[in-house]
């Protein structure tokens, strides 16, 4: 059965959830603008929210506004809505996203809203995990989770697994070396914590976690060298669970497509009592990219590395207002 348009009051509530989603350096680089008399809702690209520098070709700002996009899917299944979702529907018009269709016609999807009430206590850890084993059920549920957006979810070997890790110090000492990138990461961190009054986007100092001690893991270093107030150092788990998100092709479709699948493994890891934390610094480079994928696996395209576990919740970082977000016609 088709529906009317949505009411403003329920975009705004989907837009607001939209918008807990992950970003790079939590630039949050999306806009949107609902059209009332159509009831379709564009997601544009911010792109005075790109990072040139460490995200030259705009990838990680397609998952970032991809990981948004699930979570309005998500948000809308939980209200009994079925979107319907085309991405890139304009070819002269890049910077067009996705349109959806909010109405929609049909049931809703089950699985979708089942995750809807996730997306508020999802947030990124970067504290120290248990030295613990995923269970297979929960590693399963997380590889489907990744397939049903188009993608695939690989639990590297251990070897490789610490491969990964030497290319994670490798893109750290590269990234200290280079000015611009790091100019951009000091420009997005803040090292002092989130009051409430003070930026509503960027990474405050109390979501950087403890310093490192002893193994190394792939939690970015948003300190960049600079002191943190407050900040303690920890032994973090000496065998880190590391999952790759990969796609078979490397285009801008597959990036948004990665990042719906990133968001829905996030939000099945937290419905499954896991926490995670996520980075790209190896994929930044290219000179390590290829090197992060695993030579007898046929994922293609690696585009994010998960960390998952047992630990504590991460904390919140700032968002910006809905009012900032939506531009309605």
């Amino acid at each position: 059965m088709s529906r009317e348009p949505v009411d403003l009051a329920t975009v705004a509530a989907l837009i607001e959830d939209a918008a807990a989603a992950p970003s790079l350096h939590n630039a949050q680089p999306w806009a949107f603008r609902y059209a009332r008399r159509t009831g379709v809702l564009h997601l544009y690209a911010d792109l005075e929210r790109a990072l040139p520098h460490t995200d030259p070709d705009d990838r990680g700002l397609h998952i970032g506004c991809g990981a948004a996009l699930f979570n309005l899917r998500a948000a809308a299944a939980g209200r009994d809505l079925t979107p319907t979702v085309r991405l890139l529907p304009a070819p002269a018009s890049p910077n067009l996203l996705a349109e959806t269709v909010l109405q929609g016609t049909g049931p809703p999807d089950d699985e979708l809203a089942r995750l809807a009430p996730a997306i508020r206590r999802r947030h990124s850890s970067r504290h120290p995990f248990q030295d613990k084993e995923l269970p297979p059920a929960a590693t399963a549920a997380l590889c489907t989770a990744a397939r049903a957006e188009g993608c695939e979810l690989l639990f590297p070997s251990a070897w490789h697994v610490q491969s990964i890790l030497e290319l994670v110090r490798d893109a750290e000492g590269r990234e200290l070396i280079d000015p611009e990138v790091r100019g951009e990461t000091v420009r997005w961190t803040r090292t002092e914590p989130y009051s409430g009054g003070g930026a509503v986007d960027g990474i405050p100092g109390e979501a950087f976690g403890p310093r490192r001690r002893g193994a190394s893991v792939p939690v970015r270093d948003f300190a960049v060298g600079r002191p943190v107030p407050g900040r303690g150092s920890a032994l973090f788990e000496k065998s880190p669970n590391v999952a790759l998100l990969g796609t078979a092709q490397d285009l801008p479709a597959d990036w948004l497509r990665a990042g719906q699948a990133l968001e829905r493994v996030l939000l099945q890891a937290t419905v499954a009592g896991l926490v995670a934390s996520v980075t790209s610094q190896p994929l930044e480079w290219p000179e390590t990219r290829w090197a992060v994928r695993d030579p007898v696996s046929p994922m293609a395209h690696v585009q994010m590395i998960i960390r998952l576990g047992y630990g504590p919740a991460g904390e919140t970082s700032p968002r910006r207002p809905v009012t900032e977000l939506l531009d309605v016609i």
